[in-house]
C-alpha cells in the first residue's frame, strides 16, 4: 500500500495472523435492530446555547475513501440545524487534530489497517460515550479488505517491488519512521474496540446519517425505516 511498510511488530492487541481482542459486551449487529431507549443527551436550544454547553461529536476517516464524510456534508441546509444542537470536536470537518473534551458521539469511517488506526480507535473509545461505525469499510472492511485474501508479503511485493507498473531499481520498501505500520490484514472497527451501533452503506445516505445522529442525541431508539437502509 502506498506510503506504508510492513509491521514487524504489530500493536499489542493486533498480532500477525490473529484478530484484535474484542472488547467485552454485546455488539449491535445493525443500526436497524431494536435498541433499548437510552437516556437523552443534554440538548441545547439555540437561545440557551451561550449559557449551556452543547454535546460534542467527533469523527475520523481511516482505511476508507472519505465518502461517508461527504455524505454527512450532503445533509445540506440541515447542517445549520445540526450545528445549533452540537459542537464538533476532533474531526476533519473542523480540522481539530486531538480530543479537547469528552464527546457524546464518535463517528468512525473506514476499516483498521495500520497501528495509527488502532490508536485512533482506542482514543475514540476512551473519549466518546457512543461509537458508531459508519459505512461498509468500518462495519466489515469494505474494499480495502480485499487484500485480506493474500499475505501481507504478497501485497507489499505487488505494490512496491514486482507489480507490472512498478519502477523500483533499488528494490526498496518505504521505511520512513513517520509512515504508519501496516497490519497483517484490514479489520472492521468492532474487532478492535467495542462499537455501539453500525450503519451500513457505501456510503450511508445523508438522510440515514442525519436520522441516526439526531435519534442518538435525543435518546430515541435507533430504528431506521427500511427506505434508509435498503441498497437494492
Amino acid at each position: 500500500m502506498p506510503g506504508e511498510k510492513a509491521n514487524p511488530k504489530a500493536p499489542a492487541n493486533v498480532t500477525a495472523g490473529k484478530k484484535p481482542a474484542k472488547a467485552a459486551g454485546v455488539q449491535k449487529k445493525a443500526a436497524s435492530a431494536a435498541a433499548p431507549k437510552t437516556q437523552p443527551l443534554e440538548m441545547v436550544q439555540p437561545a440557551a446555547a451561550a449559557a449551556k454547553p452543547k454535546p460534542k461529536i467527533a469523527t475520523v476517516s481511516m482505511a476508507g475513501c472519505f465518502g461517508c464524510h461527504m455524505s454527512l456534508l450532503d445533509i445540506d441546509e440541515r447542517i445549520l440545524k445540526l450545528v445549533e444542537l452540537v459542537e464538533f470536536n476532533k474531526s476533519p470537518i473542523d480540522d481539530i487534530k486531538v480530543f479537547t473534551s469528552r464527546c457524546a458521539i464518535g463517528l468512525l469511517e473506514g476499516g483498521c489497517c495500520t497501528d495509527e488506526n488502532v490508536h485512533n480507535l482506542q482514543e475514540f473509545r476512551k473519549h466518546c460515550d457512543i461509537l458508531v461505525s459508519v459505512g461498509d469499510c468500518a462495519t466489515m472492511g469494505g474494499v480495502p479488505a480485499m487484500r485480506n485474501m493474500i499475505t501481507l508479503k504478497e501485497c507489499l511485493d505487488e505494490a512496491y517491488q514486482n507489480g507490472p507498473t512498478v519502477y523500483n531499481p533499488k528494490n526498496l520498501m518505504p521505511n520512513d519512521p513517520e509512515i504508519p505500520l501496516i497490519l497483517d490484514r484490514v479489520y472492521p472497527c468492532h474487532e478492535v474496540v467495542k462499537i455501539d451501533y453500525l450503519l451500513p452503506g457505501c456510503p450511508p445516505s445523508a438522510d440515514t446519517l442525519y436520522a441516526a445522529i439526531t435519534a442518538l442525541l435525543f435518546g430515541e431508539p435507533l430504528k431506521l425505516p427500511y427506505e434508509l437502509i435498503k441498497y437494492d
